[in-house]
């Protein structure tokens, strides 16, 4: 998804937001659906932490700029990852240990940016 669109001879900037689940970053816009590690049922609603919002040429990104904006997104699907297997292994000492981990997902649609 662009963030820019180009009309006649002005570029227009639409509203998006960084936020912060699951120890990662996220770029999210109004509508778009992200895969994020496991927030909630599917069928609630959750709200994300911004560390930016930008709408137009307004950059919000200081914790006292940011202490009214939300975002909110609801949560679409739930799903786990594919499976992660490992082996230790210890020479000479017969230490031998198989494991695995899959992962918990959840597909959440963001459904609205508010600057507060």
């Amino acid at each position: 998804m662009c963030a820019r669109s180009v009309r006649a001879d002005r570029v227009v900037i639409r509203m998006y937001a960084v936020v912060r689940t699951g120890g990662k970053q996220y770029r999210v816009e109004q509508g778009q659906r992200l895969r994020v590690e496991r927030v909630g049922e599917p069928g609630s609603t959750v709200e994300l932490t911004p560390l930016m919002v930008v709408d137009g040429s307004t950059v919000l990104a200081t914790p006292d700029e940011l202490r009214g904006a939300s975002v909110s997104a609801t949560i679409v699907d739930e799903g786990r990852g594919r499976k992660i297997q490992a082996f230790d292994y210890k020479a000479k000492a017969r230490v031998r240990r198989r494991w695995g981990h899959r992962q918990s997902y959840s597909t959440v649609e963001i459904t609205s940016i508010s600057r507060g």
